[in-house]
């Protein structure tokens, strides 16, 4: 089954995500299908930067995406952060 999930970047204390489509079987900063976005929660507002268009795509056939990312594709949806996706 394919998730969307983050996929943990940057160095100890700074974390910075990755939004990725990848086998739910792989760990998590293992090997992924498609880079979909990233969130840079260190910044202030946090950064989200989605291709929503992929996202549909990837929901569209049978992906689902974990809670966390859930919540950023809401946000990104309700224009509540400043880079909505393009």
């Amino acid at each position: 089954m394919v998730r969307l999930r983050l996929t943990r970047l940057g160095r100890k204390k700074v974390p910075f995500y990755r939004v990725v489509a990848t086998d739910s079987r792989n760990p998590r900063d293992g090997k992924s299908i498609e880079v979909l976005g990233y969130y840079d929660p260190m910044k202030n507002p946090a950064e989200i930067k989605l291709d929503l268009e992929r996202v549909d795509y990837w929901i569209g056939v049978g992906a689902s995406p974990s809670d966390t990312v859930g919540h950023l594709i809401k946000r990104v949806r309700n224009g509540a952060t400043a880079a909505a996706g393009e």
